[in-house]
Order: structure tokens, then sequence, then C-alpha cells
């Protein structure tokens, strides 16, 4: 580690004017930046917490249906309060890393991190949901940009994540043991017009659609609308966990399960 200053505001306003410093980073949950800042990958001179932003944390659903989720909630939160609403979600959310990191890390950090085999961007995407930051509003299919790559500009802040609740939904992830991170992650999400299929873990280029799949689970919701489709072993992740042939095939498989065990 190395030295450096921390502010900790109170309020999304002063958050803003503290990240407009020069080499200025934002700190949600850390549960990324951390390991980051000791492996000397980033170095700024100055860390901004939005641990003590209070408008920024819940759950709550609004006067439209759509369940809303502050930035800096953590995913322990999200977990136990989203369970009435969105289950597919809240048990998302009850499954990233171990008690630690559920306590610590917050959806808004998940999201602006993009990290590839992160849970929530698949939860995000498959939902149709739009983030909110302190400046405007992005769609999700307009939010992901690739790997570790959104749509975010300098000093922009995840206040507010606002997700569509789909008819049933499930995600299924085959994880890889020691980190908890999904070796692929699959969120199918039903709604009344269609249905949504997104992958984590899997690409080189990050999150991303499965609009094969979606258009035959559109048609018939069913584990057996898939058989035989597969993906592409192109552009698949490939490392010792798995090369990229492995990848596409789980990807086909955590699909099947998620339809089958979505309510």
């Amino acid at each position: 580690m190395y030295a450096f200053d921390i502010e900790r505001p109170t309020s999304i306003a002063d958050a803003v004017a503290a990240l407009a410093k020069e080499d200025a980073q934002a700190l949600a949950g850390g549960q990324t930046l951390i390991p980051t800042l000791k492996q000397r990958l980033a170095m700024p001179s100055v860390l901004v917490s939005l641990s003590g932003i209070a408008e920024i944390r819940g759950v709550c659903k609004d006067d439209a249906g759509l369940l809303c989720i502050g930035g800096g909630t953590t995913h322990g939160t999200v977990a136990k309060e989203a369970v009435a609403h969105y289950p597919g979600l809240a048990e998302l959310a009850a499954h990233i890393g171990d008690p630690a990191v559920r306590n610590r890390g917050t959806i808004g950090g998940s999201l602006a991190n993009n990290d590839p085999s992160a849970c929530y961007p698949a939860a995000a995407l498959a939902s149709g949901a739009t983030i909110l930051t302190n400046t405007r509003e992005i769609a999700a299919d307009d939010y992901f940009q690739g790997m570790f790559t959104t749509a975010l500009e300098e000093g922009e802040i995840v206040t507010e994540v606002k997700f569509p609740i789909p008819q049933s939904s499930c995600y299924m992830k085959f994880e890889q043991p020691a980190s908890r991170f999904a070796l692929v992650g699959v969120f199918v999400a039903k709604f009344a017009d269609g249905v949504k299929v997104a992958v984590t873990g899997a690409s080189n280029n990050g999150v991303f659609r499965w609009s094969e799949a979606e258009a035959a689970l559109s048609s018939d919701f069913s584990a057996s609308a898939l058989e035989g489709m597969s993906l592409s072993a192109d552009d698949m992740i490939a490392d010792m966990h798995g090369t990229a042939a492995y990848r596409a095939h789980l990807v086909a498989v955590m699909t099947r399960r998620a339809v089958s065990a979505a309510k």
C-alpha cells in the first residue's frame, strides 16, 4: 500500500465535489479497489468514500412498480430486502462472495467496476434495468461497454438502480471455488413481452445478452426449447480455470438450469 488522503462526504453533492479533485477516485465497498491498491495497479492520491452517503442506500418499490436500489446498498441488504419483490435478484445477491464481501460490497460499486465475472451486471442486463447517476439515467443495454468498461464518465457516481420486476427469473452461477466469482453465470428473466438472457463470466467482451436463446424462450419458456443450441467459443475467456469451448458449453448448460429453476 502507499500514502493517500481519504475524504468521507455525507451527500452526493459533496462526493461529486471531492471527485473533481486531481487524481481522486471513488471508494464504494472496496472489494475490488482495495486489492487493486495493494498491488499498486491503481494509485490515486485521494480516495472518496461513498459509504457515508445515506441518500444512496436502501431498497424500495416505486409507484411505477420498479424495484429501486440505492447504489450504496450492500449485497447483504439486497439479499434481505429485495426477496419479497424480486426473488431472483435477492438470491443472486445472497450468493455473492462470502459474508464479509456481502456486508461491505455494494451494487453500485459492482456495476461501476463491471468486472467480467461479476454477478450484478447479468441481472441488470437481463432485467432491462436503468442505472441512475448524479447526472443522468442510462439503460443497461447502453451502460455495459466491454470488460471493465461502462458508460460512466469521470466523476459520475451510480446513485440508484431501477429494476423492472419480471414474472419469473433465476440466476445460475458456476462458481470458481476459490474466488466465488462466476466462471459462468446466467440470469434469465421472463416478462410479459418476452424473455431476456444475460451471461457473465464467459466473454472477453464482458457481460452480454444471448439473443438466440431469448428468441427461443420467448416462444417456449422451457429448457427443452434450448436443446441443441450452443454458443461459439470465439471471444470466450480461456484461462487456467477453463477453456473457451468449456465456457461456451457451460453457458448453454447454465441457461437450461436457470429456465428450469425460474420462479
